[in-house]
């Protein structure tokens, strides 16, 4: 699921993630700074070693959640353009999971806004993340809850 304009992408994609063209729709003449997120799998969390993450999300209420952040951001901020994207489906460790773009004239209003737009998605943008473990289990991240095994 995709929005597009001219200054924003938001995106839902259940594929890597293309870096190379969120930079290339990034650049634009008008700005000066541009920061770029990435948010990647991490093998090992607290001793535990993580095979892979798989997030789900009921895309129309994220999408939405992601453009009122854009609208936010842009408001609060000089934004040339801005990316908000985040993968869905299995991300195994090393891949980019979440990719956080703004470029705004100055580098200082790129890093606030895109602080800003990473921290506000992890909170508000209805996206869960379950993590399987090396053993086989598996947890709901945000709860920390193991789920129940089959019988």
């Amino acid at each position: 699921m995709e929005f597009r304009s001219p200054t924003v992408w938001l995106w839902l994609l259940s594929e890597a993630l293309p870096v190379a063209k969120a930079v290339s729709f990034l650049q634009t003449p008008e700005a000066g700074g541009l920061a770029l997120f990435m948010g990647t799998t991490r093998q090992w969390t607290d001793n535990r070693e993580t095979r892979s993450l798989f997030y789900e999300a009921y895309e129309p209420m994220a999408l939405a959640e992601m453009s009122h952040l854009s609208d936010e951001a842009q408001h609060r901020w000089p934004i040339r353009r801005l990316c908000l994207w985040h993968r869905l489906g299995n991300v195994p460790p090393g891949e980019i999971s979440v990719l956080v773009g703004v470029a705004t004239p100055h580098r200082a209003e790129a890093f606030e806004a895109c602080r800003f737009l990473i921290d506000s998605l992890k909170c508000q943008v209805p996206i869960w993340k379950r993590e399987t473990l090396s053993d086989g289990q598996t947890v709901w991240v945000e709860e920390g809850i193991p789920e129940p095994k089959p019988r």
